[in-house]
């Protein structure tokens, strides 16, 4: 039976309906036989000057045009809302949902038969992927890239060296002068962070889940084969229309579970683990946050990348990229996962190799036996709460201190280099209202800058605890995540500055020393901080959004994916 497109419920129509689709089409220039059935591909770009990530996607989109055309397809590319990590306020997680939205909608209501995502950026990645998967057609990745290594006084150097200049400026050791020409070799070619930063994590996060052709994740933006795999991948997505390869047919349980394995093996950002909640949410696959952990645990760390280890994404490649990470973890996975060029992950990196033991360790001799992320539960964080040990110092693996509380981002900034503020070396930082409603938006502020008093005592890390997030780039002894987050009122939200702190890596525990009666006397006694969203869309961001360990995505949109055709208006 000949397979019936979903635009010809469009381009294929006869009288006034089809008329006004294909005749204010053609006023670009297109030819008739364009909609005469051939497969209508979107490329959806978040191409936009205030996403510098994603600067080169208008070059990017030319490759994969010449793909679609090549299999016979004809290539739309429309825009959607572009997030731009370093410049968006007051966070771009605020505003991710809103994205996946747009990609939803921009679909759905639009005459196309399959879609690529051109992404990089860090929520540019998991709101594509989102709204795809609210959607379900035919669906490839194509991520823009890590940009070149920094270079800096003879040095490899990185976005991960931001929080080590920022030190190193604040007790005296570096120069502004010195920051300035730091700054201007740290990123010196298009594309996103170089480290295993939230970026790098998702694009390795796409192509273990198999939504990408293989090598998507390491490919510099900057070498000519990342066009070539754009293109390839443009040729691809016509093809998988052809074979009705959905989403809905990769995205399975075994290929989540790919992903949070191969996620330990890379020393993945924190952020993965909300992103992929919620990806597993649109798709409808259960997933809980004690997966991660579970999935985890077994899996030491490969991958020698920043912040973790040494290197960097381009090395990576060089090394082989993740197909030869999978190859070592062969034992590990699920091996008959379908992949989007139709073949199984297996297939995929059955013949890979490793150039580069120093950059892909092998699982016989890991370059580290920690695991990358650890979830952890107790009296502070009931519904669970996030660590990257492999990020961390194992000193403080297991840690008790008094801890030092802040009440919002505001109540630290004022008060973290004040000379009197009762910390030393094994103190506790408390960051509150910093979670997905109290901020809101969840914001990347957890790695706190130690104070300048232990700064200059030359400490580099103590234990940091908030219910707000983390840069990928960043290290330390950082929980994260904490659920549910102070602004609802629960154990979290009345810890005191002095109450003794328990860290227990091993046992996966994170507690306060007081009674349940004193944490109840507290919780009767606690009043809300007021939460200023009047109106708009961070108005319904606070109403909706889920708690941390649920993916932090809108309660009304989970699962209930399909691309039903709206009604003719004409």
């Amino acid at each position: 039976m000949k397979q019936v497109l979903r635009s010809q419920q469009w381009f294929g129509k006869k009288g006034k309906d089809g008329i006004i689709y294909r005749a204010w089409m053609k006023n670009q220039g297109i030819p008739d036989y364009e909609f005469q059935g051939k497969p209508i591909i979107g490329i959806c770009n978040t191409w936009s000057e205030l996403t510098p990530c994603n600067a080169h996607f208008r070059e990017l989109a030319e490759s994969v045009k010449r793909g679609i055309f090549e299999a016979g397809g004809f290539p739309v590319e429309f825009p959607v809302m572009s997030l731009g990590e370093t410049l968006i306020k007051p966070t771009a997680m605020l505003y991710r949902n809103l994205a996946s939205m747009d990609v939803e909608e921009s679909i759905r209501a639009n005459p196309m038969d399959g879609v690529v995502l051109l992404c990089g950026c860090d929520k540019t990645t998991p709101s594509l992927v989102m709204g795809a998967c609210s959607v379900d057609i035919p669906t490839i990745v194509v991520s823009g890239g890590p940009m070149l290594t920094g270079k800096y006084n003879g040095r490899d150097i990185g976005t991960s060296d931001v929080w080590r200049f920022t030190d190193d400026v604040k007790s005296g050791i570096m120069s502004e002068e010195e920051l300035n020409i730091a700054e201007a070799g740290l990123c010196r070619s298009q594309g996103h962070c170089a480290v295993m930063g939230t970026a790098s994590t998702m694009a390795c996060m796409v192509e273990s889940l198999g939504l990408t052709l293989p090598q998507n994740a390491a490919i510099p933006a900057a070498d000519s084969r990342r066009k070539v795999l754009a293109q390839l991948s443009g040729k691809r997505i016509v093809e998988m229309v052809r074979e009705d390869q959905k989403l809905s047919g990769i995205l399975t349980k075994k290929a989540f579970e790919n992903a949070i394995k191969v996620n330990a093996a890379i020393g993945g950002s924190t952020n993965f683990v909300i992103h992929l909640l919620a990806i597993a949410g649109r798709i409808g696959v259960p997933l809980e946050i004690g997966d991660f952990d579970r999935l985890s645990a077994s899996i030491p760390l490969l991958a020698n990348l920043q912040p973790s280890g040494k290197f960097f994404m381009e090395d990576l490649y060089y090394a082989g990229g993740i197909p030869a990470l999978l190859k070592e973890l062969d034992a590990f996975l699920n091996t008959d996962c379908i992949t989007a060029n139709g073949k199984t992950i297996r297939e995929n990196y059955q013949r890979a190799e490793c150039y580069n033991r120093e950059v892909i360790a092998s699982i016989d001799k890991p370059f580290n036996t920690a695991t990358a992320l650890a979830v952890l539960h107790g009296n502070i964080c009931e519904n669970g709460a996030v660590i990257k040990p492999t990020a961390a110092s194992p000193h403080l693996f297991q840690h008790s201190g008094k801890a030092v509380v802040f009440e919002n981002i505001e109540d630290y900034k004022l008060r973290i280099d004040d000379p009197d503020l009762p910390v030393d070396e094994n103190s506790i930082l408390v960051l509150k209202n910093v979670g997905p409603k109290g901020y809101p938006g969840m914001p990347e502020v957890g790695n706190m800058t130690l104070p300048l008093k232990l700064l200059e005592k030359g400490i580099k890390d103590i234990v940091r605890i908030s219910d707000g997030r983390m840069s990928g780039t960043g290290f330390g002894t950082v929980v994260l995540h904490v659920s549910p987050e102070a602004t609802l009122g629960g154990n979290f939200s009345v810890l005191e500055t002095g109450d003794l702190i328990t860290l227990d890596l091993n046992a996966r525990s994170l507690n306060v020393d007081l009674s349940e009666e004193e944490l109840q006397s507290r919780k009767d006694k606690w009043k809300p901080s007021p939460i200023l969203a009047e109106r708009g869309y961070t108005s319904l961001y606070i109403n909706n959004v889920e708690q941390a360990h649920l993916g932090a995505d809108f309660d009304f949109l989970k699962g209930g994916s399909g691309s039903e055709v709206t009604r003719d208006s004409h």
